[in-house]
C-alpha cells in the first residue's frame, strides 16, 4: 500500500494525528485543527479521508470516556468531602421551617477514609485515558506516515 501513497499524503496524515497535540496550547485545538486539514484535503486523497476520520473519532471518543469517568466521580467526590450531601432528611417538608439544623462539618480525621478507594481508582482510570491519547496519537503519527493504515482501539465511529 506504500506504492500507491505519495510522500504528500503521508506528511498530511501523520500532521493530522501530531495536530491533535495542539490541545495543550489552543483550547479544543485537538478537534479545530484536524478538522480544517481534513476538510480541505479529503476529496483529494483517500489516505488522508480515512486518517482524519479516524484522529476525529480518536479524539472525540476519548473526551466522551473523560467526561464519563469525571461524572462518575463526582458523587464519590463530594460525599467524601461532604458526608451529609446525600441526606436528604434536611430538603424534606417538615424541615422547611427551619433550616438552623443543616450543619456542613468537615471531619479532618476521616479525610483519608473508605471513599478515597473509588476516587482514587477514577483518578487513575483518568490518568490511563490520558496514556493511551498520547501514546496511540504518537503511534498513528508514525505509522501513517511511513504510509501504514492504522485503526485507534477504543474508538466509537462518529464520522464514517
Amino acid at each position: 500500500m506504500t506504492e500507491t501513497i505519495t510522500k504528500h499524503e503521508r506528511n498530511l496524515s501523520a500532521l493530522i494525528h501530531a495536530s491533535t497535540f495542539s490541545k495543550f496550547f489552543i483550547p479544543f485545538g485537538n478537534f479545530i485543527i484536524p478538522l480544517v486539514l481534513w476538510t480541505a484535503n479529503k476529496k483529494e486523497y483517500s489516505f488522508v479521508d480515512h486518517n482524519g476520520k479516524q484522529a476525529l473519532n480518536f479524539q472525540i471518543s476519548i473526551l466522551l470516556y473523560s467526561i464519563l469517568v469525571g461524572m462518575i466521580s463526582i458523587p464519590f467526590f463530594l460525599g467524601g468531602f461532604l458526608p451529609n450531601v446525600f441526606d436528604f432528611d434536611n430538603f424534606a417538608l417538615s424541615n422547611m421551617h427551619s433550616f438552623k439544623n443543616i450543619s456542613f462539618n468537615f471531619d479532618t480525621d476521616d479525610l483519608f477514609g473508605p471513599w478515597m478507594i473509588p476516587v482514587a481508582l477514577l483518578g487513575l482510570a483518568q490518568s490511563a485515558i490520558f496514556i493511551i491519547n498520547i501514546v496511540y496519537t504518537i503511534l498513528a503519527t508514525i505509522k501513517t506516515n511511513e504510509g501504514e493504515v492504522f485503526e485507534y482501539p477504543l474508538t466509537i465511529k462518529f464520522i464514517k
